[in-house]
């Protein structure tokens, strides 16, 4: 039996609830169970995220992958049905996936290259333009989490979280975004969107020079993708060229992008208000307001 990580389970304790510490508890039978089944052999220490265990194995063929396990819940149940739609086409390829346990088989990446590494800013937007425009051509498969209904509940809970607000200033680019998404919220989308793509998750391979891994699949608009790009090595004088340059290889509406922009703004000031802030991400208010002016 493998050694689940001490910081895996750390996390999974602290923000898993009683799910998450059932999930660490099984992992080490679950890896020999998912090992047996599918004739693999390890061939490296594992590793891991926030939620999730990679493995490097060997298939009985020889060739190299990875299993991945993780907690099957709203965020991750799709990740095995984008992966599939997409084929390999700028993600990562899924070569089994087991429906009881979420465990996944996949093509094994250069998980010491990260999109990170790049130094130009440019290169790095413009690669993870490029590969947003190749995943967000797709349409969502049916029975993908949408958009529509995201934006709905974020709508219904702002009211509640910007009275948990100290600052005035932030209560206003709250409702700011709240105004931009409530003009865009009727018409969300349809395209297969990967919802996590920074630049940790797009990583080098001799199949093609970067691709992206651990989406969290969302039907929707891809205006709803781009904020990444811009919280990235925050740099508030190239916010705007990296916000035309995204619109532009994506070829998205600019009113529209930007509304959804906010809107991935606001998301991320419902969570940490939900966590207990008082305050707006300062980075993300400088990205609301250089959008909003």
């Amino acid at each position: 039996m493998i050694e689940v990580p001490a910081a895996l389970v750390a996390m999974q304790h602290k923000h898993g609830g009683a799910a998450g510490r059932a999930f660490v508890d099984a992992l080490p039978r679950l890896v020999d169970v998912m090992l047996e089944r599918w004739n693999l052999t390890p061939t490296g220490a594992p590793m891991h995220g926030w939620s999730a265990l990679v493995l490097p194995v060997r298939d009985r063929r020889g060739d190299e992958a990875v299993l991945k396990l993780q907690a099957v819940d709203e965020e991750t149940i799709g990740e095995a049905a984008a992966l599939r739609a997409w084929d390999g086409s700028g993600a990562v390829r899924l070569l089994s996936h087991d429906d009881d346990t979420g465990a996944m088989l996949l093509e094994r990446l250069d998980s010491s290259r990260h999109l990170s590494s790049v130094v130009d800013s440019r290169v790095a937007v413009q690669t993870l333009a490029e590969l947003l425009a190749r995943l967000t051509a797709h349409t969502a498969p049916e029975g993908m989490r949408r958009l529509g209904d995201v934006a709905a509940a974020m709508l219904d809970d702002t009211p509640a979280a910007s009275g948990r607000l100290q600052d005035p200033e932030d209560r206003r680019v709250l409702a700011d975004c709240t105004a931009a998404v409530r003009e865009v919220a009727s018409a969300s989308g349809n395209r297969l969107l990967h919802w996590d793509l920074h630049y940790d998750n797009v990583l080098a391979s001799e199949r093609e020079p970067w691709l992206a891994i651990d989406p969290k699949p969302l039907a929707g608009d891809p205006g709803f993708e781009l904020l990444p790009a811009l919280t990235n090595r925050f740099a508030p004088d190239e916010i705007r060229w990296r916000f035309d340059l995204m619109t532009e290889v994506l070829e998205l509406d600019r009113d529209r992008a930007r509304a959804w922009t906010l809107g991935r703004i606001l998301q991320n000031g419902l969570w940490d208000i939900e966590d207990g802030a008082r305050r707006l991400d300062r980075e993300q208010v400088v990205i609301a307001r250089i959008l909003l002016a």
